[in-house]
């Protein structure tokens, strides 16, 4: 079969620990249809205006490159976060990429990544139908926070599950090791700005032998500071130990992030997401200085998207199923699309890939549905937790090297 041209795949967001795995699907099966040069863009879109790149055959050489590459957490080629104009406001930063697409000679524009992601592929998509250009875009869903429109879920969310549900387990043990004769109240941070779906999956850790957490408070409910501090000296009263979980993004009837109240998110992106952190930290001091007693604050924060050595096999499949989904529907001729994962079934659990419009994924969220949290908006109901535990099945265990796992490295000399 004669090499068709070339293709160039990025990575943007939030990484994840198995956003690599999507990139070894585009790869593998860009080579296996025929492509003859598979560009990596480094740091994403932003790296590439500055011509950033690199032919991926100088990094990945053999089966055994793919394998670890699809063990190996973050993103392999660096990410960003870089908000692209709107078209009519910069027509001629649009021409300044699709200059360097056509020097390339790109046929398939793949980018790997959550909401802000998608959004580049809809900018790029819309232009080069605009102008005539034959390049075709298609998105991969990529986010630990599972709030992408249209998909059933999204890889790297049920690996970051695992990770929390099974660090919710022995953060528990360790509390209750230590609620002798004194109360102990520990508050988890999980990420999710305006998605609950993370700090949901806590529930998982309410096992035979595990009562799992006490509370649970998610971003799309409304936080009561007064209820949650009634509940809570209801709880002391009845046992020694508390265990909570809440999401970064929990927000008063005011529309204040719980954070800010002890002067957080200052910091805003590109996108104009301010930046959450502290909401555990406030919590636990106003329960100290409330009640008086022993609290602590715990922030999962980068290790709930970096820890591959937890990482669900289902997740790994998922996501390597999606990239080579999403370079077969470019050579077949879509653009504009998101490859997406349908739940064929639950019993056995099964999926497969899907693809939709990108336009009726970008900027929308999806939301925990209000039906999946209990009445005081306190704890997820048992259709959450059915809908995640199959998306935490499976090991993929590392390459382990000297005790600790093996990952593949960006060669910096392979760079074009």
């Amino acid at each position: 079969m004669a090499a068709k041209r070339n293709i160039i795949v990025g990575q943007s967001g939030g990484p994840t620990s198995v956003i690599n795995s999507s990139l070894a699907g585009v790869y593998k099966t860009a080579k296996e249809r025929g492509f003859h040069k598979v560009y990596g863009m480094l740091h994403g879109i932003q790296g590439f205006l500055d011509e950033q790149y690199v032919d991926l055959s100088t990094q990945i050489h053999t089966d055994m490159d793919i394998e670890l590459l699809k063990r190996t957490p973050s993103a392999f080629l660096g990410s960003c976060r870089y908000k692209l104009p709107e078209i009519h406001e910069n027509p001629e930063f649009f021409e300044k990429i699709f200059g360097i697409l056509d020097k390339l000679e790109i046929e398939a524009f793949i980018y790997i990544g959550g909401n802000d992601s998608m959004d580049t592929i809809k900018k790029l998509s819309d232009y080069a139908i605009i102008k005539g250009h034959s390049q075709k875009f298609l998105g991969v869903p990529k986010t630990i926070d599972n709030d992408l429109a249209l998909t059933d879920h999204t890889p790297g969310f049920g690996s970051a599950a695992k990770y929390i549900a099974a660090s919710t387990k022995e953060i528990i043990r360790d509390a209750l090791g230590l609620s002798y004769k004194r109360e102990n109240i520990t508050i988890i941070e999980v990420m999710g700005r305006n998605a609950g779906w993370l700090t949901g999956v806590t529930a998982l850790a309410r096992t035979e032998e595990c009562d799992g957490p006490d509370l649970i408070y998610l971003p799309e409910i409304t936080f009561d500071m007064d209820k949650f501090l009634k509940k809570v000296q209801e709880l002391v009263k009845k046992q020694k130990n508390v265990v909570i979980a809440v999401s970064e993004g929990i927000k008063l009837a005011d529309g204040r992030y719980v954070c800010e109240l002890s002067g957080g998110a200052d910091y805003v992106d590109a996108f104009g997401h301010k930046q959450l952190q502290g909401t555990a930290a406030y919590l636990a001091g106003f329960l100290g200085a409330k009640i008086g007693c022993k609290t602590r604050a715990i922030e999962f924060s980068t290790l709930q998207r970096s820890a591959s050595h937890m990482a669900s096999r289902t997740d790994i499949d998922e996501a390597f199923m999606v990239g080579g989904a999403a370079v077969k529907a470019a050579d077949e001729g879509d653009t504009g699309k998101m490859v997406v994962i349908d739940r064929v079934s639950d019993d056995p659990y099964m999926s497969a890939a899907g693809i939709y419009d990108v336009h009726r994924i970008a900027n929308n969220e999806k939301l925990v549905p209000r039906n999946w949290v209990n009445k005081e908006g306190n704890y997820v109901t048992e259709e959450f937790i059915d809908y995640v535990k199959p998306l935490i099945q499976g090991d993929y265990q590392p390459f382990m090297v000297n005790g600790l796992p093996q990952h593949l490295v960006l060669k910096r000399g392979g760079r074009k």
